[in-house]
């Protein structure tokens, strides 16, 4: 898992108390609003986010930048690849 700070994003989805497998389905949707090279900013509490979402970006070809640790949730950073 690669962490990192103060990472700036063009975009965030909130998905905290947010029911399992939205962390997977969401973020793909929002994706689809950004440009190719612009950065999604994905908030979750979900712990099984830090595993299953960068598989996702692996999956369908986007890019896993990393994950920052806030007080109240996970902040993990996805590259618009395709």
């Amino acid at each position: 898992m690669k962490f990192v700070e103060n990472q700036p994003s063009d975009a965030t989805l909130d998905l905290v108390c947010r029911a399992c497998p939205l962390h997977l389905l969401e973020p793909g949707e929002k994706l689809k609003c950004l440009k190719k090279g612009q950065v999604l900013e994905v908030l979750t509490d979900y712990d099984g986010a830090l595993e299953d979402i960068p598989r996702w970006c692996k999956r369908c070809g986007q890019e896993f930048i990393g994950v920052a640790e806030d007080d109240d949730c996970y902040k993990l950073y996805i590259r618009k690849v395709k």
